[in-house]
């Protein structure tokens, strides 16, 4: 099977061939850390996090290097407002970042560098683009100067007429051409600022990110991503300077993770419906929102309700209850027990094939989880049969889902935790009061355990329980 993957550069479909496979060179725009994220931004992160792991589960060794952007417009703005200095600030929500990122099973990359901490190779990659011509001076300020780098306009697709008719200039810009873009910001009093060449100042956004890129993973890497809201201007840009001053190629294939909406209604702080990852946690299981990210293609935008939430926790629930009834059974499974014929050991390869075969077709996480739902319809019957259970093909039924859950990361893998003796005893006398036909007393523990948050359901193989997730 061959991975293919959407290149926005060429916006086709291409067969992925890393420069030097199996080593994999990935950078992830990361977060400008002057406030808590939203859940849009949640969605890249966990996607990214998804199609790294996949990568890794298909062979690859990835290197993958995300940054924090620690100096910027708005983190000057927010850190005065809150009394703090810049880089006081940006400790301050790098840790917030770092804590609903782990709630949310996002694996750290391996590198995860800030932007102030690299003022040097900034510097040095602005002065060969002031070698080559194509950046200037102005007020103090350095600009790029896009007139002068051919094929600007290259990864967004729109003629340069379009851009300019878009483009405006910030008051205290200083640039020749509206499309130009600030490199090196003379210092401004209040402002951090470090020495330079052109003074004191301070990096441009853009410059950032190819600085660290090409610092950490060379002048040209595999994988390049974001939101689609970077495709113009922060990854243009990126495109303009980054191979302005190498002459090579920047990124080979550039990725793109769709917009995430409230409602059907785009985020903004205009109309109030801003939703943080850390509001979301407080009422919401951090798994069944990594589900619901999962459950529809990555460029796809995606549209975020409560109901649409709650449909994607039962069917994460589904799911986490298979694997826990999977594990209750293995306790009580058998060597020698019939293995229940070769439809379900059938039904488990043609599932880890047709598993790949979703993800190699630009990672396409909605169609692998079908899989696993269509998987878990057999493997069902399979659990209701009355004879005993086969291990070997139990065991084999946990790897399959047991692969899955390392790259998606949405289910707890592990044998569920045991119930106390008052609430066993509870249940044994229900299975008494059944056995008698006692169903009003059956009914009645049935209701005390519910209260407890303990869900039963009767199966031929007797009752089997789960704890009831909240709302």
């Amino acid at each position: 099977m061959t991975l293919r993957l959407y290149n926005t550069l060429t916006r086709r479909k291409e067969e992925f061939k890393p420069l030097h496979p199996p080593a994999v060179t990935f950078y992830v725009c990361g977060p400008t850390v002057y406030d808590y994220i939203h859940i849009g931004n949640a969605r890249v992160f966990i996607i990214f996090d998804v199609i790294r792991r996949y990568l890794n589960y298909r062979g690859y060794r990835v290197k993958m290097a995300q940054n924090y952007t620690d100096i910027d417009d708005k983190m000057i703005r927010r850190a005065a407002e809150e009394g703090l200095s810049v880089s006081e600030l940006a400790d301050k929500f790098i840790a917030a970042y770092e804590e609903d990122a782990a709630r949310l099973r996002i694996r750290p990359a391996e590198l995860q560098p800030r932007a102030t901490e690299h003022i040097g190779p900034i510097i040095k990659l602005i002065s060969r683009l002031e070698e080559r011509g194509l950046a200037y001076v102005s007020g103090g300020d350095v600009y790029f100067d896009t007139g002068a780098f051919k094929g600007y306009g290259q990864l967004s697709h729109q003629a340069l007429e379009e851009l300019i008719a878009g483009a405006r200039v910030e008051p205290g810009e200083r640039k020749r051409e509206p499309l130009d873009f600030a490199l090196w910001k003379s210092r401004k009093p209040g402002e951090p600022a470090w020495d330079s060449p052109w003074g004191k100042g301070r990096p441009g956004w853009h410059i950032e990110c190819s600085s660290m890129a090409m610092h950490y993973l060379g002048e040209t890497i595999d994988l390049h991503a974001g939101g689609a809201d970077l495709i113009f201007p922060h990854h243009e840009n990126e495109v303009a300077q980054s191979t302005g001053a190498t002459g090579k190629t920047f990124a080979r294939y550039w990725l793109h993770a769709g917009y995430l909406n409230i409602d059907q209604q785009k985020m903004s702080k205009s109309l109030g419906n801003v939703l943080t990852v850390r509001g979301l946690l407080e009422n919401f299981n951090p798994l069944d929102f990594r589900f619901f990210i999962l459950s529809a293609h990555y460029r796809s935008p995606l549209s975020f309700s409560r109901d649409l939430l709650l449909q994607a926790r039962s069917g994460r629930e589904r799911l986490q209850e298979l694997a826990d009834n999977l594990y209750r059974a293995l306790a009580g499974s058998r060597r020698e027990a019939p293995d229940g014929g070769e439809k379900l050991y059938s039904a488990i390869k043609a599932a880890r094939d047709r598993f790949i075969e979703a993800m190699d077709d630009d990672f396409n996480t909605a169609g692998a989880i079908a899989v696993l739902f269509e998987l878990a319809r057999e493997a069902n019957i399979y659990l209701n049969r009355e004879h005993p259970h086969n291990r070997k093909l139990l065991e084999q039924l946990l790897a399959l889902y047991g692969e899955a859950n390392e790259i998606f990361d949405i289910l707890d893998l592990r044998q569920p935790d045991s119930l106390d003796e008052e609430l066993r005893q509870m249940i044994a006398r229900r299975e008494e009061a059944r056995r008698k036909k006692d169903w009003a007393t059956a009914d009645r523990i049935r209701d005390e355990l519910q209260a407890q948050g303990i869900i039963l359901e009767d199966t031929p193989h007797g009752v089997r329980w789960k704890r009831k997730t909240d709302t």
